[in-house]
């Protein structure tokens, strides 16, 4: 009789043991996308626990931001950082980034711009012997179980060649996608969807929520359960890119309420405004 009692008492040590543990893991896998309330600018971080992504670096000002946040989780490089294209709103406090981390690898758009952020962030790549990487056809990387899809304009267009220089970004967590457009506009869009049918998870709407006669099909062929658009107060994205994300029942989040955390599993996502 005591022998099966204590078979049952360690029987039941192991399963609160093996609760214990499965509770400790829980979320070390986890990937982590979060969007800076940057104004009408863009600058998000992916992470994980071991890896850190960094797209766009809005504008001067929000450098202090983006170096707190990730000192605050411990982050004392970065691992890869895309510059999407040189508009000050996306690479406005690249420089200081450079200069107060070290990072390991740098993407940026084939398309250069004479400005004061673009020869700034310039300087800083050279002061630290980083060789930036402009890709001219797509390639991927892949970080243990994230996987990052860069997709180059093939081409310079004559309307808006800046915004249409957007490096376009996908990231693959598992059963999770991220599609980040950039600032690309109609012509970049339509270039872009006649080789790309994919749906994702989760869509970074183009060019701040700015209509865009392209906007819809994107949408229709995307599906994003969850949007994100970085707009300002002063600045406010389109409200007929509001009635097309709901019309695809899209439910969306503004950077201009807060910023923005959504943490995927592989499986589900959480998205939480700040």
């Amino acid at each position: 009789m005591y022998k099966k009692i204590g078979i049952g008492i360690v029987i039941i040590l192991i399963i609160i043991l093996s609760l214990v543990l499965i509770n400790m893991n829980k979320g070390l896998n986890d990937m982590k996308v979060y969007f800076f309330k940057a104004g009408k600018a863009d600058s998000i971080l992916i992470y994980n626990n071991k890896y850190n992504i960094l797209i766009d670096t809005g504008e001067e000002d929000l450098a202090d931001d983006i170096i707190k946040y990730l000192e605050d989780n411990n982050f004392d490089k970065i691992d890869y950082l895309i510059i999407t294209h040189f508009d000050k709103d996306h690479v406005g406090s690249a420089s200081k980034i450079i200069d107060r981390f070290n990072v390991e690898h740098v993407i940026h758009s084939n398309y250069p711009k004479d400005s004061e952020y673009y020869n700034a962030y310039m300087e800083s790549l050279n002061k630290k012997g980083i060789t930036p990487l402009f890709p001219v056809s797509e390639m991927s990387v892949t970080l243990d179980d994230i996987d990052i899809y860069i997709n180059p304009p093939r081409t310079i267009y004559s309307t808006d060649p800046s915004n249409n220089s957007s490096l376009i970004v996908k990231v693959i967590h598992k059963k999770n996608s991220f599609l980040f457009m950039g600032d690309a506009e109609d012509d970049r869009i339509t270039d872009y969807l006649s080789e790309h049918k994919e749906e994702s998870t989760v869509l970074k709407v183009p060019y701040h929520g700015k209509y865009q006669d392209s906007l819809e099909e994107l949408i229709s062929i995307v599906k994003p359960k969850y949007s994100v658009i970085t707009s300002g107060k002063k600045k406010q994205e389109d409200m007929d890119t509001l009635t097309i994300l709901s019309k695809y029942t899209s439910k969306y989040y503004l950077t201009r309420e807060g910023s923005i955390l959504i943490t995927s599993d592989g499986e589900n996502i959480d998205v939480k405004q700040q």
